[in-house]
């Protein structure tokens, strides 16, 4: 994940969530979460449009996200 938000800063928000928390609780049930760390990707209408269990590599994520803001 290193460099992922300096490489978005201005065009996405990275949020990170705590899965024992009740946001971070919920965040899982909606998107179907089953184990950490999980990353994904969700566009403007809150739909999730990538998600890997793990962690991706940097430049995966990053394609990911500017594919959906492409797209919106």
């Amino acid at each position: 994940m290193d460099g992922v938000e300096e490489k978005l800063a201005g065009k996405a928000k990275v949020i990170r969530l705590d899965v024992f928390s009740s946001v971070g609780r919920q965040a899982a049930a909606r998107y179907g979460v089953r184990g950490t760390p999980t990353v994904i990707v969700v566009d403007g209408q809150g739909e999730l449009v990538f998600g890997q269990a793990g962690l991706p590599q940097s430049a995966q994520l990053v394609e990911q996200v500017e594919a959906v803001l492409i797209a919106e």
